[in-house]
């Protein structure tokens, strides 16, 4: 069943890469244990292994979400806001032809 919010035709992790970290972190967590009891690790080794792993994960899935939710609340924010009058754009350039790093008008010095 797709997400009611998804296109027809994508998948609703089409376009979460978050979602796909955590996939990918839930793959390990059942791939780690078998690999380490394969390679002679205790059954309990293995199981703190895991309980290590599945808290990691939690964790960085809970502050994933938290990231995307704050980048998607200031991308609304900055989106509501007017720009001031005076800005020109992010690469314009203001003042009479000076150029970042010039150090005036002195002599010119080996490190200019």
């Amino acid at each position: 069943m797709l997400h009611p919010s998804v296109p027809p035709g994508r998948a609703p992790h089409d376009d979460d890469p978050a979602g796909d970290v955590v996939r990918w972190a839930a793959f390990s967590c059942l791939l780690v244990p078998v690999v380490l009891v394969v390679y002679g690790t205790s059954y309990g080794g293995a199981a703190v292994a895991t309980l290590g792993l599945a808290a990691v994960t939690a964790a960085c899935r809970v502050l994933l979400r938290y990231s995307e939710k704050t980048e998607r609340a200031a991308a609304r924010v900055s989106a509501e806001e007017p720009l001031p009058s005076g800005h020109r754009g992010r690469h314009s350039r203001t003042g009479g032809g000076s150029h970042r790093g010039c150090h005036g008008s002195g002599p010119v010095s080996p490190h200019d």
